[in-house]
């Protein structure tokens, strides 16, 4: 595998799912006052350009490192297993199950705000779990496979998460 750049590397960050977001968060700011386009705007354009690249980079390591899916991600492709969310979809039956009555409780519930508050504290619930989940097996016990799976279940519930606030909105 080709070297990447790592995010957890740009924040001085040993590589993990479970991080101190107090940490990254100093660390990312440390960061961006150094690229920050103030202390370019009197420079040569190709000095405020490369500050600009450099304030991407930045920000798009923070966004991977925040994000627990896309931390979730990168970790396991940088051990050599891909996600594949785009070409993957199969998921085990019990998951799949769990969906199926996730969403026909959700489309029960419309209407019914004390329902649907039950179903997002029930997901919350699982996403805990997952998140709990990610970090057991990416953190002490090196399953990649077992990563994988609970990463593509966490953007399930992520989108449905994202189906229960449009039903509240409604």
């Amino acid at each position: 595998m080709a070297a990447q750049f790592s995010p957890f590397q740009l924040f001085g960050m040993k590589p993990a799912f479970e991080i101190d977001e107090t940490r990254l968060e100093a660390a990312y700011q440390a960061a961006m006052m150094k690229v920050h386009p103030d202390r370019f705007a009197d420079r040569s354009a190709a000095e405020r350009r490369v500050a600009e690249q450099w304030s991407a980079r930045i920000n798009e390591a923070h966004e991977t490192l925040k994000n627990p899916v896309q931390r979730a991600s990168w970790l396991c492709e940088s051990a050599g297993f891909p996600i594949g969310a785009e070409t993957n979809t199969a998921m085990p039956m019990d998951f799949l199950m769990k969906q199926m009555q996730w969403r026909e409780a959700l489309e029960a519930a419309e209407g019914n705000p004390e329902a649907i508050t039950a179903i997002r504290q029930s997901t919350e619930a699982e996403k805990a779990d997952i998140i709990a989940g990610l970090a057991r097996n990416i953190d002490e016990e090196k399953n990649w496979a077992g990563a994988v799976d609970l990463t593509r279940r966490l953007m399930f519930v992520n989108r449905f998460l994202e189906e229960v606030e449009r039903v509240e909105k409604k």
